[in-house]
């Protein structure tokens, strides 16, 4: 395994597959602005969505190319504005009453990315500065005529390359969809921040502004004005005081934090959506995309991690297996093997020693040699571990990422996996059950009554049905399963 880990060095290929994507198109890039690199005005002029495809990659400089990755930092908050009188006609058209009513001042936009900008401004009332976002006109048209080319791009894959159905493309650009379309209304990322700010509000160190929701709608959100040091301004932050490694580990312990305590965690945290301010707390604001996992989804994750850490690659195998990540025919001891060519060559690295390119291409191998699946509903969680991982490295590129990762993972298995747990979710049972209370011997009977009387099944050649397992054991047994199938 170590010998296709150093001869395939996936970064360089990368490079040269993404600069011929995009080289046919950049002649579209004379419409934008001709200060922009060609890149960004490629990536501009073809679209939204191809917008938040290099805000991905501008994270990632071990990937791109750090050249290409600052070229693609611009995609994050400094695109071309649209003009004053159409954010004016915006905020008027949405709240019910003119810029100059609401508020007593109101920039010129101080941030432009893909799907909206932002203005500073002072209440009129209070003169509190808040930040203004409004949504670009006509965005919702330009975004369904993308999502419609990636949908032609998915059928077409599928239809010419049937391997790669198990990596789901249609149900891939689905979830998108689904997570675009959620950034098109702000007032569920106005609900999003209220609901995140509540999670988050005892966290040391990190902030999120405050909604002002007489002042927000589907097209406009206000909030407070967040003062700060953007993340990925390095220089600024060592102007201003701050250390950089403390600020890389706070990164992605309260990224892993907000995962696994919370199941719900903002799923676009790169450079342009955070900010330090002069007391050294992260400022978090954008919450267009946020993620949210299950419990148990949040249980099987933190003991992959956990097993990574440990280097039990064993048990990390059979979680996999478990989980039903992996299909069950396959072997789980090939599998640990697999699995420990991805850990033993970073393990104890600092990042500046870890090419992530060439991580990802194995990775991408394992999961084809093992036939796994796209899980649909770990796309946005796996996205974002990539961009805030590639956040902390360009704060610290020397991060050794399982020593940070390590005391908040230990924390959440010794509350989520062990005796305490398993209480929890006793109680829990006992509550749902206490809810059926009155109905529960109604529902045994029907169970036991359609245990006794089953309609006829063809069975198979040498089939013996073992009598006495329906005793007193089963009746409980049943019982939960027909509520399980009650509250399904």
């Amino acid at each position: 395994m170590k010998v296709v880990l150093d001869a395939f060095d996936a970064g360089p290929l990368l490079r040269i597959t993404f600069r011929t994507l995009v080289w046919p198109f950049q002649w579209l890039g004379f419409k934008g602005d001709v200060t922009m690199p060609p890149a960004t005005r490629a990536l501009t002029a073809l679209g939204p969505a191809y917008i938040k495809f290099g805000q991905v990659l501008s994270t990632r400089p071990d990937v791109v190319g750090d050249e290409l990755a600052v070229q693609l930092r611009v995609l994050q908050d400094k695109l071309p504005p649209f003009s004053m009188k159409e954010a004016e006609e915006e905020v008027r058209r949405e709240l019910g009453q003119p810029v100059s009513e609401l508020f007593s001042s109101f920039s010129d936009p101080v941030a432009a990315a893909s799907l909206a900008q932002v203005h500073k401004a002072h209440l009129a009332d209070t003169g509190d500065a808040v930040a203004v976002k409004i949504l670009r006109p006509g965005i919702e048209r330009a975004f369904r005529k993308d999502i419609d080319a990636f949908y032609f791009a998915a059928r077409a894959i599928e239809l010419l390359s049937p391997a790669s159905r198990r990596l789901r493309p249609m149900d891939v650009i689905t979830h998108f969809e689904g997570v675009v379309m959620g950034e098109l209304d702000l007032r569920l990322e106005s609900s999003a921040a209220s609901e995140f700010a509540a999670n988050t509000e005892n966290d040391a160190g990190f902030q999120v502004p405050h909604i002002r929701w007489h002042l927000s709608g589907k097209r406009v959100m206000t909030l407070d004005w967040a003062e700060g040091t953007n993340a990925g301004n390095n220089d600024g932050l060592d102007l201003a005081g701050h250390d950089r490694r403390a600020l890389a580990a706070r990164v992605l312990q309260l990224f892993l934090n907000h995962a696994l305590r919370d199941g719900y965690f903002h799923g676009d945290m790169h450079q342009g959506n955070l900010k330090v301010a002069e007391n050294g707390d992260l400022i978090a604001y954008d919450f267009g995309i946020m993620g949210r996992i299950d419990e148990y989804t949040r249980r099987v994750y933190a003991e992959i991690l956990f097993g990574f850490i440990r280097k039990d690659y064993q048990r990390v195998a059979e979680v996999h297996f478990e989980a039903g990540y992996v299909p069950a025919d396959r072997d789980v001891d090939e599998f640990a093997r697999a699995l420990r060519a991805v850990g033993e060559p970073i393990f104890g690295m600092d990042a500046s020693r870890i090419s992530m390119a060439r991580l990802l291409s194995y990775l991408f191998e394992v999961t084809e040699r093992f036939g796994m699946e796209t899980r649909t509903e770990l796309i946005l969680l796996q996205r974002t571990m990539v961009v805030v991982e590639g956040v902390a490295r360009s704060l610290d590129p020397h991060m050794n990422i399982w020593q940070v990762a390590q005391p908040v993972v230990e924390d959440y298995i010794k509350e989520s996996i062990g005796p305490k747990a398993l209480l929890r979710d006793l109680g829990k049972t006992a509550m749902v059950l206490a809810r059926f209370g009155p109905r529960l011997p109604e529902l045994a009977e029907a169970a036991l009554i359609k245990q006794n009387n089953p309609a006829p099944q063809p069975k198979p050649e040498g089939f013996a049905p073992k009598a006495g397992w329906m005793v007193v054991g089963a009746g409980v047994a049943t019982v939960i399963w027909v509520l399980a199938q009650s509250l399904a």
